[in-house]
């Protein structure tokens, strides 16, 4: 069965792709479920999923670029 392009879905039995960035979340390619450490899951359907690793997001566990931001001010000094 091919992948759906259009939600990202991997064809059955196709591993989940997983990219760490050098200064940035980790991304997950296809739908996730996140388990966080209090037992709740989120679920993502997106076809990459951003996950925070530098804890400055304002939505955990998933990225909002806040680590973009740090990077600028620190160059400008």
């Amino acid at each position: 069965m091919p992948a759906d392009p259009a939600h990202g879905t991997p064809a059955p039995g196709t591993p989940t792709r997983v990219t760490l960035t050098d200064d940035g979340p980790v991304l997950v390619h296809g739908p996730v479920e996140v388990e966080l450490p209090d037992g709740r899951r989120l679920r993502s359907e997106r076809a990459v999923t951003a996950l925070c690793t530098c804890r400055r997001t304002r939505r955990p566990p998933f990225c909002d670029t806040s680590h973009r931001t740090r990077v600028r001010e620190e160059n400008h000094s």
